[in-house]
């Protein structure tokens, strides 16, 4: 076949296989096999030595069950310098359904797992932060209960409505942070609102103590009773125990 008159083959598929090699390249080699041959019609981006003319060693097509899907994969390979490849191959048909060509894209694996590995290791587990260290650091309580919240309840700052506001610095409260001076402006950048806010939620949060999950109010210590010391007379019995007076009898 000449160059003036293309393989139709390639002239049918040769735009999706560039396409799909532009999108993926360098990562990944795609091969457009010669079904009737059984030689590499034409390759992009070639990783494993092969070019068109080349044998493509598929096996038997025809063997192939005509019920079942024409797309396999992914599935692995391997090449020889040791590189994994995910494989998918797609049986391209004529018109009478007999297989014409295969497309197969084999992508290098390498550098993805270079990448997981990569983030994996940022996402590991750290140390035990050292505590002492963090005792005195409100701003560590500010940011754990803030951002808790947030994690919690799956709603980003920006749509975070007055009941959250309320809610958090009920939390902040419990912590200590709100005692701390100059923590106002913080809680403010935190959550993402003005001071004047912040203050206005912190007067609600003042003037409806018993609201639900407001901070409990710390109980009064029971006063304790002294025993009675000898010679002192004790509290005076409640009037049902008091002995019946004896009337007096009329002059």
């Amino acid at each position: 076949m000449t160059s003036e008159t293309p393989d139709p083959r390639l002239r049918a598929w040769a735009p999706v296989c560039q396409a799909v090699a532009l999108l993926l390249g360098p990562y990944a080699e795609v091969v457009l096999h010669d079904a009737t041959r059984d030689e590499v019609l034409a390759i992009w981006n070639p990783m494993g030595g092969r070019g068109p003319g080349d044998p493509s060693l598929l096996g038997e097509l025809d063997a192939l069950d005509q019920a079942a899907p024409d797309v396999y994969g992914p599935y692995p390979k391997l090449l020889p310098d040791g590189r994994r490849l995910s494989s998918v191959s797609a049986v391209l048909r004529d018109e009478d359904g007999r297989p014409a060509a295969v497309l197969c894209v084999n992508l290098d694996r390498g550098p993805l797992e270079h990448a997981a590995a990569l983030l994996a290791a940022f996402a590991a587990p750290t140390a035990r932060r050292p505590e002492p260290l963090f005792e005195q650091d409100w701003t560590e309580r500010m940011n754990e209960v803030v951002g808790g919240y947030v994690r919690a309840h799956g709603r980003p700052l920006e749509r975070l409505g007055r009941e959250d506001r309320l809610a958090v610095l009920r939390e902040l409260d419990r912590a200590g942070v709100l005692a701390v001076r100059r923590a106002v402006p913080a809680v403010a950048t935190a959550l993402r609102v003005s001071r004047s806010t912040v203050y206005t939620l912190l007067a609600e949060l003042r003037e409806n103590p018993d609201a639900p999950g407001a901070p409990d109010a710390p109980e009064a210590p029971a006063t304790p009773v002294a025993p009675d010391a000898p010679g002192t007379p004790g509290p005076p019995p409640p009037p049902d125990s008091l002995p019946p007076t004896r009337e007096r009898a009329p002059p």
